[in-house]
């Protein structure tokens, strides 16, 4: 049975089970084994073992019965022992509520006889208390304080109470009764609240923290606490005052005193809050009273910088404060002190700022045409100045004597500088000192200023100035320095635009000046405008006037019909040639001149003109062979000029009029062919004749037969 039991061994497995008691028997192993196989002798192994299996079955059998019946009788006796339990808990719950019940009547009887006592002890007690008092007020009106509580310094605190209380029933009593009496309680409550303050001011001294809360609390019912509130607040800024910095001194003062009120007073916001304002109405406004009253009307720079320094820091401390615990409104409380300093300030503030501002403006101007030993010229206004300006504009006219400006564009950058600092500055100002319903307008008083004095006063006089100085057309070699004007006009525009963006904007965007901001900056703009293109374009015809009259004096007529047609050794004229490096001078001028579209858009008009007077130009000479190839070589170099302007309607003009010079050396009968090229189809034919009759073989070749 053992070597059975051990033939079940888990994980059981039938097919294992049978192979293994297979392997077990003799001969009942497989075929090459070292025994036969012997089929009789493992059957009566499988039938010996069956049988030994069905008395192992029994075996098994008889002890399940006998635990099922065990496992039976025990689950009978536990059932019995929670029935007891469940009865017994039954009982032991019933005890617990009549227990219950009985406290709950105990307790009742026992709040009901409390408030039967308290009934009885309350009346008791005010009876002992009234007699006390009774017994404190005969000594008073008796004259004879005899008790040890008026005469013991130990016991000033029950003395306090006493008399506080004796002071409240005397201003009840009658006074032609009374008068005497009610006299020495109020001589002995002032002399007890002295006493008292007098306590507390000493501990103050010592630092003894729980002294003084003991001394404020019976202070508290007196008439002196308040008294006894500003004691504290004098002391405690006795010695917090010993640096130069009156603000940072303030911030630390009030954050040592912040931790200390709230151990010593019942109240400590109010406290708080009085030690703030009684250090904003003597300390802050008598500091800033010192600083501004003697700037106010011998310095006016320095008393807006001070101005300004003092308003800003205040408000800061202001937030700083904010952190502590003021009461329910700090931050108008705050505001309404902040307003009390500097009210009277700020009302006069933005006329000041304008008035600094117009005449710091006009200093500055001054000294810089002073440095350049210029005496301004009035610009003139009205009608008759209108009339001009609208002539000038028309006929392009220079009205009035010409200026000689000997080169100076009276552009300073430096000036342009400080007047943008200054108004930088007097922003700065404007934003913090006005209030936020004037602060618009104030800001677009401040921007006129600056118009005023930058573009009016300065840019505006010196593009007058520079077109004054432009020389007329038919001079001879006019020095153009208008260009010049013109470049140091954009820079300092593009800085008046920055601030007017980074300074100007933030200030005005939500209010409807800024509509009128940017009405008066278009306005400017234009004004400009006009005068710079006017400058421009009569610059342009002094640049054309130039050329011509390197043409009339360099070009000579047989240039284009030499003499001797086999002995031309010249690439191109020397007019050519001056014209070209002239040009190509201006081009470069030009290019530093302008930025932006603005170039391209110059150098279009002057490229145009470029090609209509070197194309009027050839047409006022007769070709001869070689010189018609002289006049190409002159128009090819031109048109290596004209690429330097890098615009492509210059390059195509010139590209063009070297065609049409083709025609000045093309063989008669290839005429008709060349003139329908490319280039030259689209032209005018009358355009194309006359060309053709610019050559000296016109008549004689009879080419006009090939355009009838």
């Amino acid at each position: 049975m053992a070597t059975t039991a051990q033939l079940f061994e888990e994980p059981f497995d039938a097919d294992e089970y049978i192979e293994r008691l297979a392997w077990r028997t003799p001969g009942g192993g497989s075929k090459g084994g070292a025994e036969a196989f012997d089929p009789k002798r493992l059957l009566e192994e499988f039938e010996n073992h069956i049988e030994e299996l069905k008395q192992l079955d029994e075996k098994i059998q008889r002890r399940v019965e006998k635990l099922e019946h065990q496992c039976h009788r025990e689950a009978k006796e536990f059932a019995h022992k929670v029935q007891d339990l469940q009865r017994s808990n039954q009982v032991a719950f019933q005890h617990f509520q009549e227990l219950d019940e009985h406290i709950s009547y105990v307790a009742t009887k026992v709040c009901h006889l409390g408030d039967q006592l308290e009934g009885v002890n309350t009346p008791r007690q005010r009876a002992v208390e009234a007699q006390r008092l009774m017994t404190y007020f005969n000594e008073f009106l008796d004259g004879d304080l005899r008790s040890d509580v008026f005469n013991n310094p130990d016991k000033i605190k029950e003395a306090a109470d006493i008399i506080q209380k004796l002071h409240l029933i005397a201003q009840e009593l009658p006074f032609d009764r009374f008068a005497d009496v009610k006299a020495k309680i109020a001589s002995k409550y002032h002399d007890l609240e002295r006493q008292l303050i007098q306590e507390f001011t000493a501990a103050q001294r010592r630092g003894e923290i729980g002294r003084m809360r003991e001394v404020a609390a019976v202070l508290l019912h007196f008439k002196g606490y308040a008294h006894c509130v500003d004691v504290y607040i004098k002391q405690c800024q006795e010695g917090a005052y010993l640096r130069n910095d009156v603000f940072e001194d303030t911030a630390v003062l009030c954050q040592r005193v912040n931790k200390q009120v709230g151990e010593v007073f019942s109240s400590p916001e109010t406290v708080m809050a009085k030690l703030i304002q009684n250090i904003f109405e003597n300390k802050l406004q008598a500091h800033v009273r010192e600083k501004l009253d003697e700037t106010r009307h011998s310095d006016v720079e320095q008393y807006l910088k001070n101005l300004y320094d003092l308003y800003t820091r205040t408000t800061a401390l202001a937030t700083k404060l904010t952190e502590f615990n003021l009461g329910s409104d700090k931050h108008t409380f705050l505001s309404k002190l902040i307003k009390s300093i500097f009210s009277s300030y700020l009302e006069s503030y933005i006329d000041m700022e304008r008035d600094y501002l117009r005449t710091r403006g006009a200093m500055i101007l001054q000294r810089y045409y002073d440095s350049k030993n210029h005496q301004k010229r009035p610009i003139g206004a009205g009608s008759i100045q209108e009339l001009k300006e609208r002539i000038r504009q028309r006929t392009n006219l220079p009205l009035g004597p010409m200026i000689d400006t000997h080169g100076e564009t009276f552009l300073s950058p430096e000036l342009v500088v400080n007047l943008l600092q200054e108004t930088r500055h007097a922003f700065e100002r404007c934003h913090r000192l006005s209030d936020p319903s004037d602060l618009p307008k104030n800001a677009f008083s401040i921007f006129l200023l600056l118009v005023e004095h930058l573009c009016v006063e300065h840019i505006d006089y010196a593009l007058e100035i520079g077109l004054s100085a432009i020389p007329s057309s038919d001079a001879k070699n006019a020095n153009l320095y208008f260009l010049d004007v013109v470049q140091q006009a954009n820079s300092i525009f593009h800085l008046f635009d920055k601030q007017f963006n980074d300074q100007l904007m933030p200030l005005i965007s939500s209010s409807p000046k800024l509509a009128e901001c940017l009405h008066k900056k278009k306005e400017v703009i234009e004004q400009m405008e006009v005068k710079l293109d006017t400058g421009i374009d009569r610059t342009l015809n002094c640049m054309v006037g130039q050329m011509k009259h390197i043409l009339a004096t360099e070009q000579k007529k047989t240039d284009f019909r030499p003499e001797d047609e086999n002995n031309v050794m010249i690439q191109y004229t020397t007019a050519c040639s001056k014209v070209c490096a002239y040009v190509s001078r201006q081009v470069e001028h030009v290019r530093k001149s302008m930025d932006g579209k603005n170039v391209d858009t110059v150098l279009t008009e002057l490229g145009v003109r470029f090609h209509r007077l070197i194309h009027e130009h050839l047409q006022q000479y007769s070709y001869s062979s070689m010189g018609g190839m002289l006049a190409i070589c002159d128009v090819a170099e031109y048109r290596r000029c004209a690429k330097d302007f890098r615009v492509p309607l210059v390059l195509q003009l010139f590209d063009t009029l070297h065609a049409l010079c083709n025609l000045l050396v093309v063989a008669p009968d290839n005429l008709k062919q060349v003139c329908s090229g490319e280039q030259l189809t689209n032209l005018d034919r009358n355009l194309l004749h006359a060309f053709v009759q610019l050559r000296v073989d016109y008549r004689s070749a009879r080419l006009g037969r090939h355009f009838s």
